[in-house]
């Protein structure tokens, strides 16, 4: 999995702390520590998914599109890392006489999305909010 999950969670937390307030991506990338191209990227999956507003201008930025309550890390997963899990090269030779050569891609198939679900269920008990508040009580 690439860093795309933490920035996300983090930048709605930023954004949470700011309730009501638009950030810029300038703004979001100087509190990640990262490059706006980079913010903007993955702040356009999550208003694609409902998880962020956008108002372009002099004074736009984003801003939460959900109450911090109910935005589950589960949901920033399943936005911006769904499939992250699932190794990229396949293998095996599906056409393939030998039954381990022709089988195991797809048994791993549906072992890594059995891991991805459970995963995504797990990241689904916490929220943006309860993340800031535990970063409150640190």
């Amino acid at each position: 999995m690439n860093s795309n999950f933490t920035i996300a969670v983090h930048s709605l937390v930023y954004l949470a702390y700011l309730p009501g307030h638009m950030a810029s991506s300038e703004a979001i990338a100087l509190n990640v520590a990262t490059n706006p191209v980079r913010i903007r990227k993955v702040m356009s999956a999550l208003r694609y998914e409902g998880l962020v507003k956008t108002k372009e201008g002099v004074r736009g930025g984003y801003m939460l599109g959900e109450d911090p309550g109910k935005i589950t890390l589960g949901h920033v997963y399943e936005a911006i890392s769904r499939g992250a899990l699932q190794p990229d090269r396949q293998t095996g030779d599906p056409k393939c006489e030998c039954p381990v050569s022709s089988n195991t891609q797809s048994v791993m198939d549906l072992i890594f999305k059995e891991a991805e679900d459970s995963y995504a269920s797990f990241l689904h008990q916490f929220t943006v909010a309860s993340v800031l508040l535990q970063i409150k009580a640190d």
